[in-house]
């Protein structure tokens, strides 16, 4: 049965995700959000035989092992048989820096090797285009295949026998095979050559880049491996970082509830921005940023969408496809998200508390300009005139609008840093101007979003509905950690939300009925919220236990099931990944006290 304990490789260009036994179920070509050439992991378990996929079988199979080289993003799997035979399969996507200037190409690399016995292997490579609907027409050279798909054409170069392949026999592996898919040209070394020199440079750069972060004294590998992890979500050529690398894992069994989640969404910009600022991986960081100001400056004086794709650009209408049967044998499997069209007020707050960085950061070599804030100021106009107009809030409620608290606080965060970054530029007019437009907006907000019956800030205005999302009141700067309506919100909330040790981002009823799962970013959120007012032990108990739930390889998906542990929804999740460098940072005894 397919399931989320699988591995993750890729270069900021292309991703491939590669299960238990060595398989290749899921990756884009030639980016994150083209057509699947492999797409198993969005097949039901009989469908086995359709295209889709990369695999290497070790005959009479026992069982595996999965890890990644350290401080990489450079994944090794060995498989065993019953004969006292194994194999290990590395499988690297190359990046490093080449000829002054990152090289990440639509590559990915695999070595086999024996390891022990006399193993018998079979190669079957089968590509598939058009979201699974037929195999990638195949035509073969003196030592290549290549494959046509829809968004590019892949050339397989090895030093394998190509008969073994193209035939997919068995055969005994008595030696090391070197496995390179990548565009459609010749490459002038030999495969083993190419091979080595491509891997031996990526690893050097993962391990220096890791060398570079900023960590905490405790969970330190837990952190790198989010760290590494966050990176591989960030598009080179943009600077976007996408919400997840792949498409509609269901949130729940048999929900429904199964999205499309390779694009930016904009909501996630602040909370990406700072576990990023707390690592130290500046230039990331400068470059998302980028992304982010080019979609402010496109958007001029229209309103924000609540996401977009990794050009840049509104993606495209949201499609059900019906050529793969779906995560286990779950539909529906979606092609874009209908999301884009929606109304999302907390989309200003989240830009200009994203870039606030930009102005305020020495270390960015790139600083915030006056007329940047000129354009910023643009968002802070749509905050002040939409902070208490109802939209489809945080959570992108698809059948009803309401005047959300968190969109309302997140428009007062646009206005509330317009003013900081005003009077950093001397500006003080403007400031002012925001100074009271923020002013205003916080005294509505602390009327009309609490109620006094449940002593607690509800998730909109009038309503008496729990949101976790107000457990981020005291990040965002709203109010002081200790306020006491803070510390009864954050009671309140673990009250009517909390099951067990996991945090559920509303309970009441939504369009496709009353959720089933938790939302890993809201147990984050809980946890630091638990230690902002000063009940630590707590937090780092809950931390532990979802460091515990992480899939075998340290990855975290979006939900998990209270009752089980088990992991749901699109993997990796870029929200779960910040959430554990974020509290990880916040929780850690420091380096003085702890040496």
């Amino acid at each position: 049965m397919s399931s989320l304990n699988i591995g993750l490789i890729g270069n900021c260009q292309v991703a491939s995700f590669i299960d238990e036994r060595a398989t290749m179920v899921w990756a884009c070509m030639p980016q994150f959000d083209s057509d699947p050439v492999f797409c198993r992991l969005l097949r039901d378990d009989s469908e086995t035989d359709l295209p889709g996929f990369f695999e290497v079988e070790l005959v009479d199979f026992s069982h595996s092992e999965q890890a990644y080289q350290t401080n990489t993003a450079i994944l090794d799997t060995t498989l065993y048989d019953t004969n006292g035979g194994s194999v290990r399969i590395t499988d690297v996507a190359p990046r490093y820096e080449y000829v002054g200037r990152m090289f990440t190409p639509m590559m990915l690399l695999r070595r086999i090797g024996p390891e022990s016995g006399a193993p018998r292997i079979r190669i079957r490579l089968r590509p598939a285009r058009d979201y699974g609907a037929r195999s990638c027409g195949a035509m073969h050279g003196s030592n290549h295949i290549s494959y046509t798909c829809s968004d590019t054409t892949l050339r397989l170069t090895t030093d394998a026998a190509l008969t073994h392949v193209i035939e997919e026999n068995a055969f005994v592996l008595d030696r090391p095979l070197h496995l390179i898919l990548g565009p459609n040209e010749t490459i002038p070394e030999s495969c083993a050559d190419a091979y080595h020199t491509h891997f031996r440079a990526t690893r050097d750069y993962w391990q220096a880049w890791s060398r570079g972060l900023s960590i905490p004294f405790e969970w330190q590998e837990a952190v790198i491996r989010a760290a590494i992890t966050l990176k591989l979500c960030t598009f080179e050529d943009t600077g976007a970082v996408v919400a997840a690398l792949t498409t509609s894992i269901p949130e729940a069994a048999d929900s429904g509830r199964n999205w499309d989640y390779r694009f930016c969404w904009l909501r996630d910009s602040y909370f990406v921005v700072q576990a990023l600022n707390r690592l130290g991986t500046t230039v990331t960081m400068e470059r998302y940023l980028g992304y982010i100001m080019n979609i402010a400056a496109e958007a001029g004086d229209e309103q924000l969408k609540p996401l977009y794709g990794i050009s840049g650009r509104s993606i495209t209408d949201e499609q059900i496809v019906d050529t793969l049967s779906g995560y286990q044998g779950m539909p529906p499997v979606r092609r874009g998200n209908q999301a884009y069209e929606q109304v999302q007020h907390d989309v200003y707050g989240a830009v200009v508390l994203a870039v606030t960085q930009f102005f305020f950061d020495s270390r960015l070599i790139k600083s915030g300009t006056l007329a940047e804030f000129k354009r910023l100021e643009a968002l802070g106009n749509w905050a002040r005139e939409k902070y208490d107009k109802p939209d489809a809030g945080l959570w992108e409620y698809r059948g009803r609008q309401r005047v959300h608290t968190f969109s309302s606080i997140m428009c007062w965060a646009a206005c509330d840093r317009l003013s900081k970054i005003a009077y950093k530029l001397g500006e003080d007019e403007r400031a002012d101007y925001w100074r009271t437009a923020a002013d205003e907006i916080r005294a509505d907000i602390l009327e009309r979003a609490w109620d006094a019956d449940q002593k607690s800030f509800t998730e909109s205005f009038g309503r008496p509905e729990m949101d976790a999302s107000l457990l981020t009141m005291h990040d965002l700067g709203f109010i002081e950690a200790d306020d006491p309506r803070f510390v009864s919100t954050i009671e309140c909330i673990g009250r009517h939300l909390l099951r067990g040790k996991y945090m559920f981002r509303y309970i009441a009823a939504d369009d496709f009925g009353e959720p089933e799962n938790a939302f890993n970013i809201c147990t984050f959120w809980y946890i630091d919220a638990l230690a902002s007012i000063g009940r630590k032990d707590e937090a780092r108990e809950l931390f532990e236990n979802m460091l515990e739930l992480r899939n075998p390889l340290g990855l975290l998906s979006e939900d998990i099931d209270p009752d089980t542990g088990a992991l749901w929804g699109n993997l990796p999740q870029t929200y779960s990944m910040a959430g554990i460098i974020n509290a990880a940072v916040r929780l850690s005894r420091s380096w003085s006290e702890s040496l």
